[in-house]
């Protein structure tokens, strides 16, 4: 028998199939059943520059309700030995309005119960520095989200929470605009250099320059003290839910949250997918570290500026003398440059990473950190837009092993995106192989003995999708995922087959044996 609730709230609504803005009312209903494997799972887009072709689209479905019997069969075999991957699923980017209060709460509550209904571990929230911060230094407003913890905690579900120290807007699915604290874009308006420049002196003020961490260039305090501070006010406002409700936190380092630099951003057209990016190197903060650098091996030239040749944000790596086949990133300045770049990315996570565990240690709650999964151009021997956003992975070389240790000395778990792509789903136009990234991620992860966490990149409902990240949940011996989180709740995911479809996906993560992890 179902159960159907009625509000007269909505859930989310879409700007786009990408994204959405805010939350409307609306007059409908949810029904919760015991729900059967779909035989009409559809197809969706994975992005618009990736388009199946039509003999891939006629044996579609096929594959799809083959791949779900081989699930169903796998749960019905292993019962009670089975590993369970708890799913989270990541709320609206404006949760909390400008105002600081929880956005529609009355719509947040039916979603909520809804979620809970279908399996859901528990949800994902953003804490904006922008929202919490905005009204001066150490100035915290936490009420929005004190009203959101509370809330979860009444329908059983957990919480992770992001220490967002980004702006959001301006990247991929970002749906509304908050910026840094109007305090610290006065600090920027001073000091434009506290933010990311590229070689033609653009400036990005999405997150501040990691050449500034340790610097007192916020009204007497250094960037890492203020992160701090920032925590630690969440710490002591929140103590009596961490380990409970509050089950982890995430800890940004970067854009979007990602421990990378901002390499691709997508605001006024800057980048378009799959451009190679840029080097984010040119603040006067990070030329002196890079001066100092070559001087310390008694290269000077070497420090007087970023490479010259590595082309600009939307070109592929064969039109760059730096970033093609044979280029100058594998001699000795190349190799030089990108340890530097990827050393100084590595030490700004380890500053962060060492703080959030001071202040959140013996709470209870879990850390984790983000890396982005950059799958385009990864199957060129440059991996040009990796190294763009400071990850130096070759063929012949993890770049995500020292990431996944300076996470692993801390305990943290590493959060791993694009774990729902394919490689038979991606255009051939840019050398993209997320299956081999994925692969990779969890090599570094299992050799260095970190948690692996994943998401998906962008918003799918089908069957394709889910099947990807029950594939990728599962263990090769000891590195499956110990939990995944589901990018976004929105109105669409409540639709008809799209709620059936996620029930079912939560089935079989919380059933889905780790075939290999069980003999390890």
């Amino acid at each position: 028998m179902a159960l159907t609730l009625r509000s007269s709230n909505s859930f989310i609504k879409l700007k786009d199939s990408r994204c959405f803005k805010t939350l409307d009312d609306f007059s409908g209903m949810v029904c919760f059943a015991q729900i059967r494997p779909s035989c009409r799972l559809r197809a969706k887009s994975l992005m618009q520059e990736t388009q199946f072709s039509r003999e891939k689209t006629l044996n579609l479905e096929d594959r799809r309700n083959e791949k779900w019997e081989k699930l169903h069969k796998l749960s019905d075999t292993h019962g009670k030995n089975d590993s369970q991957v708890p799913v989270f699923v990541m709320l609206p980017l404006d949760t909390i309005s400008n105002g600081g209060n929880l956005n529609k709460p009355r719509a947040m509550n039916a979603s909520l119960m809804a979620l809970k209904s279908a399996g859901i571990e528990g949800v994902t929230v953003d804490a904006w520095w922008g929202l919490v911060e905005k009204e001066g230094p150490m100035k915290y407003n936490w009420e929005g989200y004190a009203e959101l913890v509370k809330m979860a905690q009444k329908h059983g579900l957990k919480l992770q929470v992001v220490m967002s120290f980004h702006q959001c807007g301006g990247n991929v699915g970002d749906s509304c605009s908050i910026p840094l604290p109007s305090w610290v874009l006065e600090e920027i308006s001073k000091n434009p250099d506290l933010v990311y420049t590229d070689r033609s002196g653009r400036r990005n003020p999405e997150y501040l320059s990691l050449a500034c961490d340790l610097l007192p260039v916020l009204r007497g305090r250094t960037i890492i003290q203020v992160y701090s501070d920032y925590m630690r006010s969440f710490r002591d406002r929140f103590k009596d839910y961490l380990g409970e409700v509050i089950a982890e936190i995430q800890v940004g380092m970067g854009p979007c949250g990602e421990l990378r630099y901002p390499s691709y951003p997508e605001s006024n057209g800057t980048w378009r997918f799959p451009g190679i990016g840029e080097y984010q190197c040119y603040d006067k903060y990070m030329r002196a570290s890079l001066q100092a650098s070559a001087e310390a091996i008694g290269k000077e030239d070497w420090g007087i500026s970023g490479p010259h040749d590595t082309g600009q944000y939307n070109q592929f790596p064969e039109d760059t003398t730096f970033l093609r086949r044979d280029g100058t990133w594998n001699n000795d300045y190349g190799q030089f440059f990108l340890e530097w770049y990827l050393g100084m990315l590595l030490e700004h996570g380890d500053r962060i990473l060492a703080a959030a565990n001071r202040i959140f240690q013996g709470t209870g709650a879990k850390l984790s950190g983000k890396v982005a999964g950059i799958h385009w151009h990864c199957r060129t021997r440059s991996h040009a837009a990796e190294l763009t956003a400071g990850y130096y992975n070759m063929r012949h070389q993890n770049g995500y092993l020292p990431i996944a240790r300076m996470m692993g000395k801390y305990g943290v778990v590493m959060n791993f995106t694009c774990m729902e792509m394919r490689d038979g789903e991606q255009s051939e136009n840019a050398s993209r192989s997320p299956e081999r990234l994925v692969r990779q991620v969890k090599k570094a992860t299992k050799t260095a003995g970190t948690e692996l966490a994943g998401e998906n990149v962008l918003e799918r409902y089908d069957a394709g999708a889910y099947s990807q990240v029950l594939t990728t949940s599962r263990s090769d011996s000891g590195n499956g995922l110990s939990a995944f989180t589901y990018l976004r709740m929105n109105k669409r995911l409540f639709e008809g087959e799209n709620w059936k479809d996620l029930v079912e996906f939560v089935r079989n993560m919380s059933q889905y044996i780790s075939l290999l992890g069980s003999k390890s």
